[in-house]
């Protein structure tokens, strides 16, 4: 039996809370260790299923990896096995685990080769994996998948800087890329690269390690070769997507929350659409303070035309917020169409919160709008089961929100990125446990 979260709903919450390490920073960060023989220290790491996932597995191909305290890792990649990518350990730990695919580009820029079973992960429709592959290729590595091992087999002997113009703007093929870049030879340029801060930050620390990247923040990343990169510190920004999750927890539980240590200025337009949907958030030093509001309105278009909110590739709203604007718009006044343009069968969760008595339409796999209750009604708790990470802390919102008692299974996918939810949730008086 898997565990489930019990949630008895409808109580404002009241306090401060410490937003995490940014998880999607972390899987990038962690694999660049292994560019170096020297001692990486790392700290504000999430203590979550896929980090640590990702850290065991650096450790089972021969890191040296020292914990120094709750957030807080030295990794010393001295002596690499890479037998170990051949094994069936490393299937099973690979695959299973979706940051695997991040470790290919240091792989293959300091060692020459490497293998990689084909990844798993969470369902939101098909992430390809094409940018990653398309972009070693560019580079000079040739691979082939064995379709009888389940591995694909990369030989990168000869890397040579090259012009590429990436066929997404892909974070995770962006970075991977970006790492097997730096120990190229010549110079390299990167056109629609990606630019979320967590791609900035890998930037910055590859040079402090020596790389010679410029272009950061850009979509236009020119990285001339070096032979070796050395050892640094590095501590990664706070998760930006607990952030806003803790934000429209504020707005649609009516609780005054104070978020510590947010960076606001990494936080890019993600504060100003939660205002769009008409709550009130103040910056105050580096935390944000949200005040209990009994309702928030939903402001329109300058014509008086309906409000839409989709995701766009950084600079623009993150994806993985759109769950949660999803369900913060379900109590506000007004109505909005959610556009998720990015991935398919993100927003099929809406069922259960139709169950729950939202007032949605579901206009097609990419489009919901939402008629706001404005408080009128409260939602019903109701039993249910999340389908991926950033749907499952959506839903955990609602049932925060709602009368009654909800139940939530399968939280390992909420697991996967939220650390220690259930406490801290807790600690600001909301009535969850564990069952």
């Amino acid at each position: 039996m898997n565990n489930a979260f019990e949630i008895i709903g409808g109580k404002p919450l009241k306090g401060e809370i410490i937003p995490q390490g940014a998880k999607n920073e972390a899987l990038q960060i962690l694999s660049a260790v292994l560019l170096t023989s020297e001692k990486i220290t790392i700290s504000n790491i999430p203590d979550i299923k896929d980090v640590n996932k990702l850290i065991e597995l650096l450790g089972d191909m021969g890191v040296i990896v020292n914990r120094l305290g709750p957030d807080t890792y030295s990794f010393e990649a001295k002596n690499i096995d890479l037998n170990f990518f051949e094994s069936d350990a490393f299937k099973t730990k690979g695959g299973g685990l979706r940051g695997s695919i991040m470790i290919v580009g240091p792989l293959l820029a300091r060692f020459g080769s490497a293998s990689i079973p084909k990844p798993g992960g969470d369902k939101i429709g098909r992430r390809r994996l094409d940018t990653h592959f398309l972009g070693f290729e560019k580079l000079g590595a040739k691979f082939n998948y064995n379709p009888d091992t389940g591995f694909f087999n990369v030989d990168a002997s000869d890397l040579k800087g090259t012009y590429i113009l990436l066929d997404e703007a892909s974070v995770t093929g962006t970075a991977n890329v970006v790492m097997a870049a730096v120990l190229s030879k010549g110079i390299t340029t990167i056109y629609n690269a990606a630019c979320e801060p967590y791609l900035q930050q890998l930037c910055k620390m590859l040079n402090r390690m020596g790389a010679k990247i410029s272009g950061i923040g850009s979509n236009l990343l020119t990285i001339e070769g070096v032979t070796e990169l050395h050892g640094t510190e590095h501590r990664m920004l706070p998760d930006m997507i607990e952030i806003g999750s803790f934000i429209g927890l504020a707005a649609m539980t009516g609780s005054e929350i104070t978020i510590k240590d947010v960076h606001y200025d990494e936080l890019g337009i993600i504060p100003d659409t939660f205002k769009r949907l008409g709550i009130k958030l103040e910056r105050r030093g580096d935390d944000i303070y949200i005040p209990a509001q009994s309702h928030y309105e939903i402001e329109t278009f300058i014509d008086g035309s309906i409000m839409t909110i989709a995701d766009a590739p950084w600079p623009g709203f993150t994806p993985d917020l759109l769950s949660i604007v999803l369900v913060v718009a379900i109590q506000a006044k007004g109505s909005v169409l959610i556009h998720q343009k990015m991935f398919e069968s993100r927003l099929f969760f809406v069922d259960k919160l139709l169950d729950m008595g939202a007032q949605i339409i579901l206009c097609d796999p990419h489009r919901a709008t939402v008629i706001g209750l404005n408080k009128q009604v409260q939602l019903r708790g109701i039993s249910m089961t999340s389908p991926d990470i950033r749907a499952g802390v959506a839903l955990l919102i609602a049932a925060l929100s709602a009368q009654g008692k909800s139940t939530i299974f399968n939280i390992e996918q909420i697991e996967r990125g939220y650390q220690h939810i259930d406490e801290r949730l807790r600690a600001l008086g909301a009535d969850i446990k564990r069952i």
